[in-house]
């Protein structure tokens, strides 16, 4: 009952007492608001709640054990359940969070950090499974809305880039239950054609619920298996649909994959005409320095005047063949001299020597006759002397 008067008023104690027993009567009630100022320590979590629509805020005090498993960050949508709670020394109105759950976009932002995890573990997006991208492909696959910007953006920042860029368009839708459906079809489709260097996936951006369908788990999963290097271009930044992490290169625009996919035919014209101009000075300086070599090397007595390399062995071969001639009549004459020795000592005891000084060789049936007694009277007898040889017939032993 209020019985407060201009002559007996409340006390402020009494008021925040009257205040406090009101606020505990209301009891547990639930809230929606956007958390701000999220603060969280080892027991509680402190924060301030915000009305989503007016600028109205209240305190909020968070036991740890009800954050089990939520991501609750800076800038969440929660439906909290709780009780007001009133501070009655310092007049200060608070909310003691029993339950929290995420509303709206903190809900689904809930759900994909939780795919998120999931596909990590499994290595989706591990870096060396990432595929480099072509240098120029020759066709390229672009999944992409309709009559889009991105499409746009992507064959035309592409073409004035390399003037050579051919494209396999795939229009799908890209926000709706069908996209992700339709764009799986068109990326098979693609991955399937080998003419095909790399597949760009494009969309340029849009709220987190139009770009569900590029973190759809069978979506993720496809672009993973995919044997075509995928560049992500959705274009959205805050917060990147998991499609960005799979990709083997994710493009901040559907303008910058336009620049990624392909070289810049001005620069590597510029690259070429370098190389060329290299490659000829050096060309130029080899063979300059082997002119110089040759030069050098005709330069040499031997090469400008091959003859005096005979002219100057003439001398020594002329003494050469006389030393040989002199040896060779010197070794002739010793031999010569040697010969008519040996010639000498020969005719000296051949015994056709014997025979010049008149002596005779006598021999009965070809056995030389040394002994009187080996003939008989009778028996026929060769003589030889120094002039021949002739037959005799024994006439009888002389006394």
């Amino acid at each position: 009952m209020n019985d407060s008067s201009p002559t007996q008023p409340w006390p402020v104690a009494r008021a925040s007492e009257l205040v406090r027993g009101y606020v505990e009567r209301l009891g547990a009630v639930w809230l929606e608001g956007q958390v701000v100022q999220f603060n969280r320590r080892a027991q509680l979590a402190f924060g301030v709640l915000r009305d989503l629509a007016q600028n109205v805020s209240i305190d909020i005090a968070v036991p740890a054990a009800a954050l089990v498993a939520l991501d609750v960050r800076e800038g969440a949508r929660v439906v909290v359940n709780g009780k007001f709670e009133f501070w009655t020394k310092q007049g200060r109105l608070s909310f003691r969070v029993r339950e929290i759950r995420l509303a709206g976009e903190g809900q689904l932002l809930a759900r994909l950090e939780e795919l998120k995890r999931k596909l990590a573990a499994e290595g989706l997006f591990a870096e060396d499974r990432k595929r480099p991208l072509p240098f120029a492909p020759g066709l390229i696959g672009l999944i992409c809305g309709r009559d889009s910007k991105a499409e746009h953006d992507v064959v035309e920042v592409a073409t004035r880039r390399w003037p050579a860029a051919r494209f396999a368009v795939r229009n799908t839708a890209v926000q709706g239950p069908a996209a992700a459906g339709q764009v799986i079809a068109a990326l098979s489709e693609l991955d399937a054609d080998p003419a095909v260097a790399v597949i760009v996936i494009a969309r340029g951006g849009g709220s987190l619920e139009d770009l569900l369908p590029f973190s759809d788990e069978a979506l993720i999963r496809a672009v993973a298996a995919a044997a075509t290097p995928v560049v992500s271009a959705i274009g959205h930044e805050p917060d990147a649909p998991i499609l960005d992490l799979v990709a083997d290169f994710r493009a901040a625009t559907p303008t910058d994959a336009g620049k990624r996919i392909v070289p810049d035919f001005g620069d590597e014209s510029t690259l070429v005409s370098d190389a060329v101009s290299r490659l000829r000075r050096a060309a130029s300086g080899r063979v300059e320095r082997e002119r110089e070599a040759l030069a050098a090397i005709r330069s040499r007595p031997a090469l400008k005047d091959p003859g005096w390399v005979v002219a100057g062995r003439a001398d020594e071969v002329a003494t050469l063949v006389a030393d040989g001639r002199r040896g060779i009549g010197q070794r002739l004459s010793a031999a010569e001299a040697a010969l008519e020795t040996l010639r000498g000592r020969l005719v000296a005891l051949s015994p056709q020597g014997t025979l010049a000084r008149g002596y005779a060789l006598v021999t009965k049936e070809s056995a030389l006759v040394t002994d009187p007694a080996q003939v008989a009277g009778g028996d026929r007898l060769r003589v030889r002397v120094a002039g021949g040889a002739f037959g005799v017939e024994a006439l009888g032993l002389e006394p």
